[in-house]
């Protein structure tokens, strides 16, 4: 892979020469090419009995010139840094004694450069075996983006920046596929492998794009106008992996405080300038890892990797294992429907102002059609009435395709529903146990339809779902369709897509969830109640399941 730092440097130089050619008053004056460059190299505790240091790995290194303004050191293990002081320490991590060359390019004005090098012996006894056995699996492992993790990307503080929350991915977390319209990015390949000597190696296969922080994309030659952003760019060539140990004292038991130097500025498939990678959490098959990003040390970002291939898994539910037509007439079918009664927590927590019943001027099924209807009418303290139908604890579920041909009700205030719940809310707590809105309304927005799910997260008013327009909901019927797999949720209207989510193994939509059916009056999401309102219904032709 190309040395970044390096060509960078170079190419700021030729671009300060050319200019200086190009123009007769150029803004840094006359070139003076620094002269007298001298290096020197310490290692650190050294003593009789430890020639070449105590283990660490550490050497002071102090260049000087006549005329510089700036060094370029090269240290011989394939990593670079651009010090204006001259002045650094570095840490050497290839197990056992060995001797590198570092190279100092003392840098003049215009960008003209004078080197000098010397040899620099040292001793690093950090190594993490097991990590290298885990990564490379004894000879070569091939890991990805485990994008369907909840935070497979993300960003935090550092500790300055975030003291109460700098060891976890603060300000934000991706959400499984949720990069998949830049589609660079899991395509990615990392490929670590160990040679005979226990030196490990790292290949970055990245199909000729990577996926680029905007503010970092230059590099590429981007404009950092898009933010992130997939751009051509050559990672070629296999580069080191030096082991070290790690320094950025997060708490006990958040990191296996064993960080990853990739030599000639290799980076894991996101490119945020930083080369060193700390690990949080390593097995066999999931690897977690945390990198300051290179321009902007307040932020730390974090990233999921597994040993699967990410894909996004289509399923066809064409298996009818449950369905109520409403062909008989009377109350609801008391072996499928149960009911919620009452005004519940709160207006059943939305400040409802309906109080539910099974009352027949409620709920009611006659001409083939299961009938809901609200009510203006003064009932144990409420003003209106109206019905809510469960399947909890009669028909239960995790995924499937729900399929309802309904006609809504209409009416300012009016909020009927057809959605789904958790089965373990009880010990659950929402929105813990997720939530499913396979269709909401509201009459103060009429032929306006909602599909939202809840989640820790994304609950009440932040829940996660889209809405679409959909002519004559209230006088005509129409098909409300949800699509729910292990790997996606996704909303249709008569056919048509309008919202999806990406489903993951730890999100709150992997277990059994019921069914219900309702309509609400006000509330913060119904609204206003229209103060002539006298009644009106939902109809419901038929419920199918599908697995």
């Amino acid at each position: 892979m190309k040395n970044l730092k390096y060509i960078l440097l170079s190419t700021f130089a030729m671009l300060l020469l050319f200019t200086n050619c190009q123009e007769s008053n150029p803004s840094f004056g006359e070139i003076i090419v620094p002269t007298n460059v001298v290096l020197n190299g310490d290692v650190l505790n050294v003593t009789a009995s430890m020639p070449y240091g105590d283990g660490e790995g550490f050497v002071d290194f102090v260049a000087t010139a006549d005329n510089a303004i700036s060094y370029s050191f090269q240290f011989g293990d394939g990593t670079n840094e651009v010090v204006p002081s001259g002045v650094i320490t570095h840490r050497f991590n290839l197990t056992g004694v060995n001797t590198y060359t570092v190279v100092v390019n003392a840098i003049g004005t215009g960008g003209v450069m004078s080197s000098t090098a010397i040899d620099v012996t040292v001793f690093s006894s950090f190594d993490d075996l097991e990590a290298k056995e885990i990564l490379s699996g004894g000879n070569t492992k091939t890991w990805y983006w485990a994008a369907s993790e909840i935070g497979h990307l993300g960003v935090g503080g550092s500790q300055d920046a975030a003291p109460s929350d700098y060891w976890y991915p603060s300000y934000y977390t991706a959400q499984p596929f949720e990069k998949s319209e830049e589609p660079c990015m899991y395509n990615d390949e990392l490929i670590f492998s160990l040679g005979a000597d226990d030196q490990l190696t790292y290949q970055l296969n990245n199909n000729g794009q990577t996926f680029f922080n905007g503010a970092h994309d230059a590099i590429a030659g981007g404009t950092g106008e898009n933010g992130d952003v997939c751009l051509d760019f050559d990672t070629s060539g296999v580069s080191n992996v030096a082991l070290a140990p790690a320094t950025s004292n997060l708490p006990e038991g958040e990191s296996r405080n064993t960080v990853m130097n990739f030599s000639d500025d290799n980076f894991m498939g996101y490119y945020v300038g930083n080369s060193s990678y700390e690990i949080l959490e390593l097995t066999n098959s999931l690897l977690r890892v945390r990198v300051v990003d290179g321009a902007n040390p307040s932020l730390v970002w974090y990233h999921i990797f597994s040993t699967t291939l990410p894909t996004q898994d289509t399923v066809d539910y064409t298996n009818l294992i449950w369905e109520d037509d409403f062909n008989t007439d009377g109350a609801p079918d008391a072996t499928k429907w149960g009911y919620n009664i009452g005004t519940g927590d709160n207006g059943w927590g939305n400040n409802e102002s309906q109080y539910y019943t099974d009352s027949s001027d409620n709920v009611i099924v006659e001409d083939g059609l299961l009938k809901i209807t609200a009510r203006a009418e003064s009932f144990s303290g409420s003003n209106y009435t109206s019905s809510r139908l469960v399947t909890e604890d009669k028909f239960e579920f995790t995924y499937g395709r729900v399929e309802i041909s309904a006609k809504l009700p209409t009416g300012a205030g009016t909020w009927p529903a057809m959605w789904m719940l958790g089965e373990d809310y009880a010990t659950n707590a929402w929105p813990a146990c997720g939530e499913i809105d396979i269709m909401e309304h509201v009459g103060n927005d009429q032929n306006t339809i909602h599909g939202t799910l809840h989640y820790p997260g994304n609950s009440g008013g932040d829940g996660d779902g889209d809405t679409t327009v959909v002519d004559g909901v209230s006088n005509e019927f129409h098909t409300y369709e949800v699509v729910w797999s292990p790997s996606a949720i996704t909303f249709f209207v008569d056919g048509t897509e309008f919202h999806s989510y990406v489903n993951s193994e730890s999100s709150a939509f992997n277990s059994d969830f019921f069914l219900i059916l309702n309509v609400a009056m006000g509330g913060s999401f119904g609204g206003a109640i229209d103060a002539g309102f006298v009644e009106s219904t939902m109809e419901i032709d038929y419920i199918k399941v599908y697995q």
